[in-house]
């Protein structure tokens, strides 16, 4: 059987549906499926419009980066996404086109015939929503005709919760032919971290502080915001905040206006090895996300699987609700809830208790977030549809 994956990015680019895809079609590929990825370079090749596609085909999976030109409203520019998705399929072959939504290049597959007549699955990862940047939500009224559309095309979907799937309007005309399949991690790619990069990590940290972590892109939904000012009530707390984004100057200026600078860090990017040792030295991840753009939150997941507790937003809709149990795997908080969120930070300053969550939520993850258990179930699917 041979897949084509149609997504944003890959890696090295950093994104927890990016991480998922990895793990996805390597699970694949060990089940011998033949499996291929058409995304966006994220490089961007601004300077060079007939740059060509940079394809790595002497690996399983092969992976086609198609050149982007920078984002407009957080989707890639590619305007040359439709010629090589087409040229991709005529020369590939796939058994299955599955859809990694939402994704704007990926409409173009409604203009192609090659594409239209090969089954379609649509992962659904999230709506488009906004209740914060208006642009989001004006650009939707002319996204949403296309996306009704590829939903209509599709043979059938994937929802990545069961909370997501019953409050998507979207999706509310195809429950028929949706099937919740949670995200997943390969474990082997989470390992425990190096005596190096152990030693990197314990130098951002300070001594006798309770040690919070955050990792995301830094944007609007992610609400580090939130959780910068959360620390001015936390004097015995620090935070580091690993990712880059169109806020970093931003939240450096509000850091620096609130005095904060001695107690929370932007990181920017770090490498896996000084990831794997910053979730291994926290004592909490927080995930503060103001909306259901934050559908799953799969960095809930790696921190899980370093045994930590988690503090996330009950964002009504989303699947953070679902991954995290409350006052069992760490503790949900009230969405932009500045007071709220101190409130929780403080509660698990209890060494004790930090532990009991950490341990019942890294018997989750082993239990129902295993990469391959979840590709098992996708591939089923697909011999369904086949």
């Amino acid at each position: 059987m041979r897949i084509l994956h149609v997504g944003k990015y890959y890696p090295p680019f950093a994104g927890g549906i990016e991480n998922f895809l990895t793990d996805l079609i390597q699970a694949q590929v060990s089940q011998k499926l033949q499996v291929a990825a058409l995304v966006h370079d994220h490089e961007s090749h601004w300077r060079r419009f007939f740059s060509p596609v940079k394809a790595e085909i002497k690996t399983n999976p092969i992976i086609y980066r198609v050149p982007s030109y920078g984002r407009l409203l957080y989707a890639p520019i590619s305007p040359q996404f439709l010629f090589w998705m087409n040229r991709t399929i005529k020369r590939y072959q796939p058994d299955i086109l599955h859809f990694h939504l939402p994704n704007t290049s990926a409409l173009w597959a409604l203009m192609l015939p090659a594409a239209r007549h090969i089954p379609w699955v649509l992962h659904w990862h999230s709506d488009v929503v906004s209740t914060i940047d208006n642009r989001v939500a004006i650009a939707y009224r002319a996204y949403r005709p296309f996306e009704q559309a590829m939903l209509k095309q599709a043979k059938a979907v994937i929802a990545t919760s069961q909370p997501y799937l019953d409050s998507s309007l979207a999706l509310k005309d195809w429950q028929q032919k949706t099937q919740v399949i949670p995200l997943g991690i390969a474990t082997q790619r989470l390992p425990e971290p190096t005596a190096d990069a152990l030693d990197w990590a314990q130098q951002q940290w300070q001594p006798d502080l309770q040690r919070i972590l955050h990792i995301g892109r830094l944007t609007y939904y992610k609400g580090q915001k939130v959780l910068i000012e959360a620390l001015k009530d936390c004097p015995n707390s620090q935070l580091l905040i690993v990712g880059k984004g169109e806020l970093q100057t931003e939240l450096t200026q509000f850091i620096q206006q609130h005095g904060l600078h001695n107690r929370v860090k932007l990181l920017g990017f770090c490498d896996n090895a000084q990831l794997h040792a910053l979730f291994s030295t926290c004592d909490v991840f927080c995930l503060p996300s103001l909306e259901r753009t934050e559908a799953f939150g799969v960095v809930l997941m790696e921190a899980m699987r370093y045994a930590k507790p988690v503090i996330a937003s009950q964002v009504e809709g989303s699947g953070m609700g679902w991954v995290v149990d409350d006052k069992k795997t760490g503790l949900l908080v009230e969405p932009n809830n500045v007071s709220n969120l101190v409130q929780k930070i403080q509660q698990l300053t209890d060494q004790a208790q930090c532990q009991q969550y950490g341990q019942a939520g890294y018997n989750k993850f082993i239990q129902q977030f295993d990469i391959q258990q979840v590709s098992n179930n996708v591939t089923a699917l697909y011999q369904n549809l086949i």
